[in-house]
């Protein structure tokens, strides 16, 4: 067998593998977006070289030149549109259809006969350049959106490979690709074609696999770092967040304080009302807290009825106000629930201050304002505060 031959088997093998991959991570991350599409585009890449291997052994040429044609560009649109998804950056409307419509007419123009012409290359390379130029301006906004410098080596990618396809038309018509279709099969421009084509496959979809994974990933951290009933961070992934906030600040020398919440009273509504209830209150103060603390303060459920909200460039007299914010908030929750009050205790950093010990004073000056008659926020608002 030559070199084309190879080359296309090697295809379809890596064809295979990347489908099968995308598929597993489709199955095993529903929700994440983008394995769908990429799988779809890798199942039909498996057809382009296995026709092109039917063109070369089988006498139905025709049939095989139009399976191969129909499964490159199914597979180009299905990778443009996961590449859409997965960066978040919406298609033109109706430019791929319009992309399709005008390949499926351009094809059907051409004339296998005179495959060595530059024109021919040109129609035939048209939807393949002008997808991978819509996913090179994805990868840019995207880059614009988010400063991910993964975006922009796709983005690079993307227009290299962009380059290839629409340089490939001037190879084939310096060099020949033959005249008939038998005859490309087994000249070195299919050989080179192949190969570097499939280098470049390969490239689109270890990136892209990359960016899947990581996303993935990513979305596994924050599950295990969220307390799933209130929908704020859990004790974990308070701590490891709160330690970089607190080493920010002390970088930059902004004040920090930190809100401990605790629900008064909290087992008597269990105990009165159930503990569905209860898990309701529980919600409703959780979202009580984020809106009337800051958009960038950290808040977290650190067990049981406990809450902390950690507010970044804040002093004690902002800090006792948006405790008492939050007490205001709590208090006017609604008749749907039963009635709720919290107290609070505040601290803020100190120079020698660990995470620990910052959480462990307001945590005592909460047990004062319980012991004081619940309802409050210690220290109390104050001229002095």
């Amino acid at each position: 067998m030559d070199g084309a031959i190879y080359a296309l088997i090697v295809n379809v093998c890596v064809a295979v593998l990347f489908a099968a991959t995308f598929a597993v991570l489709r199955a095993s991350y529903p929700r994440q977006p983008g394995p769908g599409w990429f799988c779809a585009t890798y199942t039909l890449g498996i057809f382009s070289p296995l026709s092109e291997l039917g063109v070369r052994f089988s006498p139905l040429t025709p049939v095989f030149t139009t399976t191969s044609y129909v499964a490159l560009v199914a597979s180009a649109a299905c990778f443009t549109k996961g590449v859409a998804v997965l960066s978040g950056r919406p298609l033109p409307r109706m430019m791929l259809p319009a992309i399709i419509v005008v390949a499926a007419a351009g094809r059907l123009s051409l004339d296998d006969r005179a495959r060595n012409t530059l024109g021919y290359g040109l129609i035939y390379q048209f939807p393949f350049c002008a997808m991978l130029l819509l996913c090179t301006s994805m990868s840019i906004g995207a880059v614009r959106g988010t400063r991910d410098p993964m975006w922009a080596a796709q983005g690079v990618l993307f227009a290299i490979t962009a380059s290839y396809f629409a340089i490939k038309p001037f190879f084939a018509a310096a060099f020949g690709s033959g005249a008939t279709v038998r005859e490309y099969t087994t000249s070195s421009y299919a050989l080179f074609s192949q190969a570097f084509g499939g280098l470049l496959t390969i490239m689109a979809a270890l990136t892209v696999l990359l960016m899947i994974v990581r996303a993935a990933l990513q979305t596994t951290r924050d599950e295990s770092e969220t307390d799933m009933l209130t929908e704020v961070a859990n004790r974990r992934g308070f701590e490891r967040r709160a330690v970089r906030r607190i080493a920010a600040s002390r970088r930059e020398g902004d004040p920090m304080a930190a809100v401990m919440l605790d629900i008064d009273l909290f087992k008597q509504i269990n105990d009165r009302f159930g503990h569905a209830t209860g898990d309701k209150v529980l919600h409703a103060v959780a979202q009580a807290i984020c809106e009337a603390v800051p958009n960038d303060a950290l808040v977290a459920r650190l067990g049981g009825e406990e809450f902390v909200a950690l507010l970044s460039r804040t002093t004690l007299r902002g800090a006792v106000l948006t405790g008492e914010a939050i007490r205001a908030a709590v208090a006017g929750l609604g008749p749907l629930l039963p009635p709720v009050t919290v107290s609070g205790g505040i601290a803020t950093l100190r120079p020698d201050d660990t995470l620990a010990s910052l959480l462990d004073r307001a945590d005592r000056r909460t047990y004062e304002a319980k012991a004081a008659g619940r309802d409050r926020i210690y220290p109390a608002l104050s001229p002095d505060t």
